[in-house]
């Protein structure tokens, strides 16, 4: 038996200090540390006797917790519009506002999301723009991780300036009105905007040169833009391009795509293309990245043709279709042959869509082509033929390189699914964890996403590493040991000047709010900022609010916010790129506060 609760109380506080230090180290995964400090924390309340000791079963119940469902889901929902370019017209269309500038385009999202979130819950905010962003960090070729996390901290940010922006600054307001103080929906629009402001200044101006990339091998892959297939177009009666003329020597309708050649009754006709119309007949060699090959595939609007495909084969892509990169292994019984004759299709059971080569290739149709050892390939077909090319010798898969192409077809399902989520959440028909449970499962049955992609979007580090901080925010306040931090630190700062014991009282607020739920931060430390404003005689709403924006300061851990958590896989963040970018955020409002507050409140 533990020698009475203050012993309890300091393992508490050292088991959170040796995890925090241990996820800043990453020298081990997210999830041992994680289990290791359930653990710690289930050894220590086993052994403590006291009444106040949580149970076994209270020390895990954050893996439970609705916030860590509701996350999980929306990760499946978000994986789903992705996979459906369901938000490909927005992704355009903010794209295009932006123009060629990155900076430009992120200052159009953040602000943007910033603004809406200061009317809407920013969760749903986040689900919905987080494909937004990931697109076009892909179109404009710049890695998602510097736009992902300043999304995240925007619609925080914007979550502060007025009273329904957070249910932080609700649940404040409501304790606050029972002691007398009501604060109205704008009261905190002032203060809130000035914060807002200088730290979105920080998250789009600063803050991205502070993160590294993070996508792996495979999206690097994926997402190359200097690598061109050479690919071919069949232009059939009735095909979308049917009919198109060049215009100043180019096919608009084919802008990401460069025309080699037009093969026209085997009479090829070469570049500058001059009032030139494509008929039917006509077969169109380009050039193109495989990121093109793949919208136009989704699309289904350029047919792009198989290298062994009959003309009465049917063009549509089957669900799920993969496509990757293989290469010709020297000695392989394919080297020499043409891409007609190889027969890659009976042999392996995948279609060739383009082909790869150092050296100079003939403008001749793809078929014609003669296969040489290294040449790469974009092979296409269900994912589990994809797969079955591992065991080839001819081919040499690139792992890596195995995508989905988007179901556009399925757009429209993914979109509707979404809207009536966000709605529903928005206008809060439904609790967000039904709304969110609902939604991801809507998107399975539909066939928007399948069970095999769902589980890729199920974050194993997210589940850990919330359950893990739930364990530890309920070990801290059942051990005592929130409450020492908070009336110590109001002892500390007796004698102090009201501006100065408002700046303190802040600071210590924005650092357990990264540890503790900001709610019960806010529950915490409310009283005591009446207390403490009754105290010295001074007007009690600085320091309420400053309670409401210090509760919202969850910027330098993962877990401090769930928006957080929802950009943390797609951005394949880690617990230390919180603390690099976030930390500096967290003393932008904290010194913000201090120097505007009493001028502001005239205080």
């Amino acid at each position: 038996m533990l020698a009475g609760d203050n012993l309890t109380m300091w393992a508490t506080f050292a088991i959170i200090v040796v995890t925090i230090t241990a996820y800043a180290l990453e020298k081990w995964s997210i999830e041992a540390v994680s289990l290791t400090a359930v653990a710690a924390f289930l050894i220590l309340f086993s052994l403590d006797m006291s009444e106040s000791a949580p149970s076994p079963a209270e020390i895990v119940a954050g893996f439970a917790n609705p916030a860590l469902v509701s996350v999980l889901s929306l990760l499946i929902v978000g994986q789903a519009l992705f996979q459906t370019d369901a938000l490909d017209g927005l992704s355009g269309w903010l794209s295009g506002m932006g123009g060629r500038s990155q900076t430009r385009t992120l200052v159009i999202i953040l602000v943007g999301a910033a603004v809406i979130s200061a009317m809407l819950n920013n969760t749903p905010v986040v689900v919905m723009l987080i494909p937004v962003m990931t697109t076009i960090a892909r179109q404009k070729n710049f890695d998602a991780a510097k736009g992902l996390m300043p999304l995240s901290f925007a619609t925080i940010l914007g979550g502060m300036t007025t009273l329904i922006g957070s249910s932080t600054n609700l649940l404040v307001a409501g304790m606050a009105a029972t002691a007398g103080i009501n604060i109205g929906f704008f009261d905190i629009t002032g203060m809130g905007v000035i914060l807002a402001g200088a730290g979105l200044l920080y998250v789009i101006f600063i803050m991205p040169y502070l993160l590294k990339p993070r996508s792996g091998m495979a999206e690097q892959i994926r997402n190359t833009t200097g690598k061109q297939f050479i690919a071919e177009i069949d232009i059939s009666t009735g095909h979308p391009l049917e009919g198109i003329e060049s215009r100043a020597g180019l096919f608009v309708e084919l802008s990401e795509m460069t025309v080699r050649t037009i093969l026209r009754n085997d009479i090829p006709i070469l570049p500058p293309f001059e009032n030139i119309r494509l008929q039917a007949g006509d077969v169109v060699i380009v050039a193109a990245t495989r990121l093109a090959l793949t919208r136009a595939l989704a699309r289904g609007s350029t047919g792009i043709a198989m290298a062994e495909e009959s003309e009465e084969e049917d063009r549509e892509l089957e669900p799920h279709f993969t496509i990757a990169e293989a290469v010709i292994a020297p000695g392989s019984r394919y080297a020499s042959r043409t891409l007609q004759g190889a027969g890659i299709r009976a042999n392996e059971g995948v279609q060739v869509l383009g082909l790869q080569r150092r050296s100079h290739m003939q403008r001749s149709g793809l078929a014609d082509i003669r296969l040489e050892p290294g040449d790469t390939i974009l092979v296409g077909g269900r994912p589990e033929e994809v797969s079955r090319l591992r065991a080839s010798r001819d081919l040499l898969l690139l792992e890596a390189s195995k995508v989905l192409v988007p179901m556009r077809r399925k757009a429209p399902v993914a979109l509707a699914i979404f809207l009536a989520l966000v709605a529903f959440a928005a206008l809060e028909i439904l609790p967000i964890m039904v709304t969110a449970l609902v939604g991801a499962m809507a998107m399975i049955l539909s066939g928007c996403i399948n069970i095999r992609q769902a589980k890729r979007a199920f974050d194993s580090r997210i589940f850990m590493l919330v359950g893990a901080s739930l364990a530890a925010a309920t070990a801290l306040e059942r051990s005592g040991g929130a409450e020492f931090i908070a009336s110590n630190a109001v002892n500390a700062m007796a004698g102090m000047p009201p501006f100065a014991v408002l700046s303190v009282f802040f600071l210590v607020l924005a650092i357990l709010t990264n540890i503790l739920s900001n709610n019960a931060t806010a529950v915490l430390f409310t009283p005591l900022a009446i207390s403490t404003a009754t105290e010295l005689g001074v007007d009690p709403m600085p320091f309420v609010a400053a309670v409401i924006f210090a509760a919202n300061c969850s910027f330098a851990t993962p877990v401090g916010y769930q928006t957080n958590l929802l950009v943390m896989g797609p951005g394949h963040y880690r617990f230390q790129d919180f603390l690099r970018a976030g930390g500096p955020l967290v003393i932008i409002v904290w010194l913000t506060y201090s120097v505007a507050a009493p001028w502001y409140y005239g205080s």
